[in-house]
């Protein structure tokens, strides 16, 4: 693990190192007889409602958006086991947790209404102008011309 004290999640918003509890087992999988002896899974775990350094906005949005991945004590948990050493899975771990932390308090911003430039606006009204007069020159048949 690098020795950091905490995790920058947002501009606003970091991790301590001390709120992630990490727990190691066995994993399954590739690896042989390695696989058997070594605790290489690292399971993250971050407890949403104790946290002291995230504001109230912010736990009720990471509740409302990490609903599906948050257990009943509101714990978020996260494995990895994908790779043969510990610390390769504890850092993919602390990845996803970041961007997964990171994609939950992204605010998408509003959209600001824009209205159509002046010139715009002249080129529309030409246009349906242009097009109702090719329409009123179909219809000018007289009983003669047949």
């Amino acid at each position: 693990m690098d020795n950091r004290e905490h995790y920058r999640i947002t501009s606003s918003c970091a991790i301590p190192v001390a709120e992630l509890f990490f727990s190691y087992s066995r994993s399954s999988g590739k690896g042989g007889q390695h696989v058997n002896k070594v605790n290489t899974k690292v399971s993250l775990s971050f407890d949403l409602e104790a946290s002291p350094s995230l504001i109230e906005e912010q736990k009720s949005l990471l509740k409302y958006r990490l609903s599906n991945r948050l257990n009943k004590q509101g714990v978020l948990r996260l494995d990895g086991d994908r790779q043969r050493s510990q610390r390769s899975n504890q850092e993919e771990v602390i990845q996803r947790f970041i961007l997964l932390m990171r994609d939950a308090l992204h605010v998408q911003a509003t959209r600001k209404k824009t209205k159509p430039s002046r010139n715009a606006k002249q080129r529309r009204l030409q246009g349906k102008k242009k097009r109702g007069q090719l329409k009123q020159q179909r219809g000018k048949r007289g009983f003669d011309q047949e």
